[in-house]
């Protein structure tokens, strides 16, 4: 799912029609990366979140599961970059460790993070209790994939003005060396006065090809091995 996370982040970091990097549709983007950087370029920057996807998808479970205990089951409403380690490196000299280097655009990533996953658990887990469950494995199966789908698109369409932002914050600046972008929600305003409200929704058809059903994925996986484990245990 790695390249339309890159094409994203590629519509939400250009300023309108009058960007020399501007793209015309989403096969457009496509095609010009593929030409000018060649296949490795939609994979750029693939470690970071190869490192940090992992442990933070085992703690985002853990942690839902002990607030399901905690709670009772309420209903809630061009060419190959540098490493990632020389870029991190290369940031750190630059702006520090605070909020202009290594930590810039943490608000709206929290922003990003926290709504997204407020919808997309809430959402899941309540509807899923809604509909009635399949005896037949496959429908079952069905059921679980197209509810996690939903899930998965809804919170997408609602947490993407945290992600432009968040892409601003940490993208390239309109005029190198000035900072224009500074803080979550007054980038947000920034880009919605200049720009307009879709703005605001910039790659939002690759964010939710990536996670509709990335997020169907990653919950019926939750569940089949959440099930196994459950059924191990109990059997010892």
């Amino acid at each position: 799912m790695h390249p339309l996370d890159v094409v994203k982040t590629r519509f939400q970091i250009q300023r309108g029609k009058t960007d020399p990097t501007s793209y015309k549709s989403l096969g457009d983007c496509f095609r010009t990366i593929f030409q000018r950087e060649g296949l490795l370029g939609f994979y750029k920057g693939i470690l970071p979140p190869v490192l940090a996807e992992t442990p933070k998808r085992a703690v985002k479970f853990f942690t839902f599961e002990q607030y399901k205990k905690l709670l009772g089951y309420v209903s809630l409403p061009p060419g190959l970059q540098p490493s990632s380690f020389v870029q991190a490196q290369q940031i750190i000299k630059t702006g520090g460790l605070g909020f202009q280097g290594l930590n810039k655009g943490l608000t709206a990533t929290l922003g990003r993070h926290g709504v997204f996953n407020m919808v997309y658990f809430g959402f899941y887990f309540n509807v899923k209790n809604i509909l009635p469950v399949n005896k037949d494995p496959n429908l079952e199966f069905l059921r679980k994939f197209g509810i996690g789908l939903v899930s998965g698109t809804i919170a997408s369409i609602i947490n993407i003005p945290f992600d432009v932002a968040k892409s601003r914050i940490q993208g390239p600046q309109p005029v190198p060396g000035e900072i224009k972008y500074r803080t979550c929600f007054k980038t947000m305003a920034t880009v919605y006065k200049e720009e307009g409200f879709l703005a605001l929704y910039k790659g939002l058809l690759p964010k939710i090809m990536r996670l509709g059903p990335g997020g169907a994925v990653m919950l019926l996986v939750y569940e089949y091995v959440y099930a196994w484990l459950q059924d191990t245990v109990n059997h010892k």
